[in-house]
């Protein structure tokens, strides 16, 4: 009876103990994203200043491409090349209007987002909700497909048919999600609306896209098809390219967190399932910030030019996983997550487990046999 009443005694503790900590997690997160409210208010000035610094730059870099094809097509694709750059920078606007974030009216930021999204060929209402659901779900093993990047377990691709392993390969392989991605995108997925959209989204992807047939119709008209398509089909596909590199990195990282829907959570998914890319300042002037990821997917509604000083003035942010541009070229590599070793690894890294799936499976055959 001692020994029982002992035991009961250190169940009680333990259970208390799993409690006390619970307790303080949850009151830590609330702290956590107490201290980065404080950033989320947007600043008018500051957003017209981004405007201005974005938008024009973007325009003229366009016309000097133009215009240098009756020097060098090569000098052309080099101003097309740092026009792409603009475009990115235009793509996080676009994407704080989506959030609410760019400015306090929000009017104002649905009118700037349907703009920017005539420039980023994006459906501003369509894309809004798609990513909202992102952010809801962002690491939730139980709620992928939805604004997301593909990403399977190592159970899931062993189990899966020859077929779909084929075609998560394919999908995975970097020349299809780099090069071929933004063509899908801009031509297939931004282009068309779910069947179960409400009469918002779907005027708004209408308007858009007629809007996009119209000025690309008048700009071909203008100045010929070969010279809009060297331009703006550089711009496009670099830009195209750039971004899923930046979506793609930013949440597949060999230690980044995914759990089933009744162990994830919210902060942690942002905090620990979103990397910090720290960017040569240039870059992360281009990109808007959005390296700062962590600090976005904790509280979208900060603007982007809010993001540092919200990582920089948050210490527990501190902890989130740093990559640069040499140590994120390691990502294109992570293929699966490994569930039961909470990282990502690579096709080679399980052959052996699905050699030994087809040796259990052909003995199983001639058993039957």
């Amino acid at each position: 009876m001692p020994i029982i009443k002992v035991q009961d005694l250190f169940m009680k503790i333990q259970t208390l103990q799993i409690f006390k900590e619970d307790a303080m997690s949850k009151e830590k997160t609330m702290q956590l994203r107490k201290q980065v409210a404080q950033f989320e208010k947007s600043d008018t000035a500051a957003s017209v200043k981004q405007i201005i610094n974005t938008i024009p730059p973007f325009f003229i870099l366009w016309f000097l491409a133009y215009q240098a094809l009756d020097i060098s097509i090569f000098l052309t694709i080099a101003l097309a090349i740092v026009a792409a750059g603009f475009v990115v920078r235009v793509f996080i606007i676009f994407h704080d209007c989506t959030h609410g974030s760019f400015f306090k009216n929000k009017k104002a930021n649905a009118i700037l987002g349907t703009i920017t999204g005539i420039m980023t060929l994006f459906a501003y209402e369509k894309w809004k909700r798609d990513h909202s659901i992102h952010h809801a779900t962002s690491s939730n093993l139980d709620k992928r497909g939805t604004g997301d990047v593909w990403v399977m377990t190592v159970d899931e691709y062993i189990e899966a048919s020859p077929g779909r392993r084929f075609a998560y390969r394919l999908y995975r392989n970097p020349i299809v999600m780099f090069g071929l991605g933004p063509l899908f995108l801009y031509l297939v997925s931004n282009r068309f609306n779910r069947k179960d959209a409400r009469p918002k989204e779907r005027n708004n992807t209408y308007f858009i896209n007629a809007a996009i047939v119209a000025l690309y119709g008048g700009m071909i008209w203008w100045i010929g098809l070969p010279a809009f398509a060297i331009i703006q089909g550089t711009i496009l596909i670099v830009a195209g390219s750039f971004g899923i590199w930046l979506f793609y990195v930013q949440h597949q990282f060999e230690d980044s967190y995914f759990e089933d829907e009744d162990q994830w959570d919210y902060v942690k998914a942002a905090v620990d399932g979103s990397s910090f890319y720290k960017l040569p300042k240039v870059l992360q002037w281009l990109t808007g910030n959005i390296g700062y990821h962590h600090v976005h997917h904790l509280s979208p509604r900060v603007p982007n030019y809010n993001l540092e000083q919200a990582h920089e003035l948050t210490p527990p942010l501190h902890q989130a996983t740093t990559i640069t541009l040499k140590t994120s070229l390691k990502s294109i590599r992570f293929r699966l997550y490994d569930e039961t070793k909470k990282t990502f690894v690579g096709f080679k890294e399980i052959q052996h487990l699905l050699n030994n799936t087809k040796t259990t499976l052909q003995r199983s055959s001639v058993q039957e046999k």
